[in-house]
């Protein structure tokens, strides 16, 4: 749970807000479903809400939303992209006059990615919550 969340009991507050919108966008984090509200992020769950405000609300600027919200996302984009591109074009490099390099390449290099994004995600996140 992110430190700037706030724990609402349903059964202290049972509500819904009038013009809540039920989203896809955001983290789930196991939650039956997610609503917004202008800025507001509700995160519904059998015996509580999470609620949060988000510095944008990104229905309206969705990549506002990632730089100031959810940096962790591009971060992962971007480590995948580079570390993906970087051992595929090395291995490439390597391999280049041998029969399906491009492909043994174009593998490892979907493995890199996979790997460098996921470390750059979970860095940022883990920065962003300490």
């Amino acid at each position: 749970m992110a430190s700037d969340e706030i724990e609402v009991p349903k059964e202290v507050r049972p509500f819904m807000l009038d013009g809540a919108e039920e989203t896809n966008l955001g983290q789930k984090n196991g939650a039956i479903r997610q609503l917004r509200y202008g800025n507001l992020h509700i995160r519904e769950y059998n015996d509580k809400y999470l609620v949060h405000m988000d510095k944008v609300d990104p229905r309206n600027d969705p990549l506002g939303h990632l730089i100031h919200d959810a940096p962790e996302f591009l971060i992962g984009i971007a480590s995948a992209y580079w570390g993906g591109t970087k051992v595929a074009s090395e291995i490439y490099k390597l391999h280049k006059n041998k029969p399906f390099a491009a492909i043994g390449s174009g593998i490892a290099g979907l493995l890199a990615s996979a790997v460098t994004g996921y470390m750059g995600y979970s860095l940022v996140k883990k920065l962003k919550d300490f």
